[in-house]
């Protein structure tokens, strides 16, 4: 049975890398990571916007409705400044919040700056597909999706990847797989296909 392909859009926002003043490093970043992280054959759909909420919105809908992502990964705009408005722009176009996501986010990067408490990450469910608002910085962005391990490299903190794939099974889309050395996912028995 061959794996079917998941659609996952990745959207940096940020208003100074949309108009060319400096180079996103969100989105090569993501592609990077989920090249590394998924076993599962996938579609990158990349989009590079400012930080304006009725184009979030926009973006957020079209990947979802016209493009039918299963997975929306966001990076930018989560923050307490006035132009951050992904999070407002996320909550609008979402049927149902996943406030789980982003209190983790918030835990883990907790370990290494004490402004996390400052980031405003939310992950909301819009139809089949889960989208999820990511830190803005490259590092804090794979803290996040991995966790944190110990010197030996066992799993001392869960990222919040390890409950993507379940929450994918959970609203009806693609099975996917990870691999485990990045992120082990987790599934209960009844819900992993041999």
């Amino acid at each position: 049975m061959s794996a079917q392909t998941i659609k996952i859009g990745l959207v940096s926002i940020s208003d100074r890398a949309s108009a060319g003043t400096y180079q996103d490093l969100g989105l090569p970043n993501l592609q990077d990571w989920l090249d590394k992280a998924l076993t599962t054959p996938w579609q990158a759909l990349t989009r590079l916007i400012p930080d304006e909420k009725s184009e979030i919105e926009f973006t957020l809908k079209q990947l979802v409705d016209e493009e039918s992502c299963s997975l929306i990964l966001t990076t930018g705009g989560t923050g307490p400044a006035i132009r951050d408005v992904t999070p407002e722009a996320t909550l609008a176009i979402g049927d149902r919040e996943m406030p789980g996501f982003g209190e983790q986010m918030r835990q883990i990067s907790l370990n290494f700056v004490p402004t996390a408490i400052l980031s405003r990450q939310v992950a909301v469910i819009r139809k089949q597909c889960l989208i999820i608002n990511l830190p803005g910085q490259p590092k804090a962005i794979a803290q996040t999706l991995e966790g944190l391990k110990d010197e030996a490299g066992k799993q001392t903190v869960h990222g919040i990847f390890a409950a993507v794939p379940y929450c994918l099974d959970l609203i009806g889309a693609p099975y996917i797989e990870t691999n485990a050395e990045i992120v082990q996912a987790f599934r209960p028995k009844s819900a992993t296909k041999k």
